[in-house]
């Protein structure tokens, strides 16, 4: 992986607080749970040795991915840019549903900071990549799961 990796501020500032998490707290806590069920004797049947050695393992996976991941971040503050009448990355778009006038509320972000539930999609979403560069009022047709969703662009915001 070396291209640029789009996220917002605030994701970045997560992936550097789970990335201190795990070197500080987690891969103590597991180094010491290793040496523990060494004491036990017998490592070959020692479930709580190799279920430590799994989880070291997850551990130095996930440090190593998140590393990775910052060192190619391209940080992206929407409250900085100056044009603010376009759907940008790290947008919060206010739709409206046309068919149905269900009312949707999405935050474009990118790919590690994607979480549906709480709003955010990913910049490579298909409804992402159909509101980048549009503008409030414009609509808008997506295609999701064989449906065609027309939405109705009402409200942008930059936070």
């Amino acid at each position: 992986m070396n291209k640029k990796v789009p996220m917002t501020v605030k994701g970045m500032l997560q992936l550097r607080e789970e990335l201190e998490r795990l070197k500080r707290e987690d891969r103590p806590r597991v180094v010491k749970a290793i040496a523990e069920a060494r004491a036990h004797g017998d490592l070959k049947e020692n479930a709580e040795y190799h279920a430590a050695k799994e989880q070291q393992g997850f551990i130095e996976g996930r440090i190593r991915d998140i590393e990775n991941k910052l060192s190619y971040v391209q940080v992206i503050d929407v409250s900085q840019l100056a044009n603010k009448d376009v759907v940008v990355f790290g947008a919060t778009v206010h739709l409206l549903a046309v068919d149905t006038d269900k009312k949707v509320t999405y935050q474009i972000v990118g790919d590690d900071e994607a979480d549906v539930k709480q709003g955010k999609i990913s910049v490579n979403s298909p409804i992402a990549r159909a509101l980048i560069g549009k503008r409030e009022g414009d609509e808008v047709e997506v295609n999701v799961m064989s449906n065609k969703i027309i939405y109705e662009i009402e409200k942008l915001e930059y936070i």
